[in-house]
């Protein structure tokens, strides 16, 4: 990847709505170029998507925790993630190597929540949980390198 892309990738990190304009300005591109290459990334796979970065506080989510589940089971089908898919509190769902088996980041209203929440991800799963809760998030979805 040219230097060039990745500086459009970190632009559109920053702002996914700016406009093939402002990145021509940014790179020195002409608009027609920056469109060409902004198609080239999402045809090659390297921008997936675009979507709003939400404050969560303001949604009424102010709680993010980190739950990292292991099966009681170990015999047992490896199929949480499947088992928890319709739990619209976890936003993210990682398979990890290591004690546990996935780490999931879940947004919720409260203390009482986020405990609603892991007797239904130990129910819907059949695992154990173990929890970090967030104290806050300096950062996060830094630009890419």
């Amino acid at each position: 990847m040219e230097d060039i892309d990745r500086t459009i990738l970190r632009l559109l990190v920053d702002d996914g709505r700016m406009s093939f304009t402002d990145l021509g300005r940014a790179t020195g591109l002409s608009t027609s170029a920056v469109h060409q290459r902004v198609k080239r990334l999402e045809q090659r796979g390297l921008i997936t998507g675009y979507g709003a970065r939400v404050d969560h506080a303001a949604a009424g989510l102010p709680l993010s925790a980190f739950v990292s589940i292991r099966p009681t089971d170990p015999a047992a089908p490896d199929d949480a993630p499947d088992r928890l898919a319709h739990l619209t509190e976890i936003e993210s769902c990682w398979s990890v190597a290591g004690e546990e088996s996935y780490i999931l980041q879940v947004r919720v209203a409260s203390p009482v929540a986020l405990e609603d929440l892991l007797a239904r991800i130990r129910a819907a799963a059949g695992v154990s949980t173990r929890t970090t809760i967030v104290l806050s998030t300096p950062y996060e979805r830094r630009p890419v390198g």
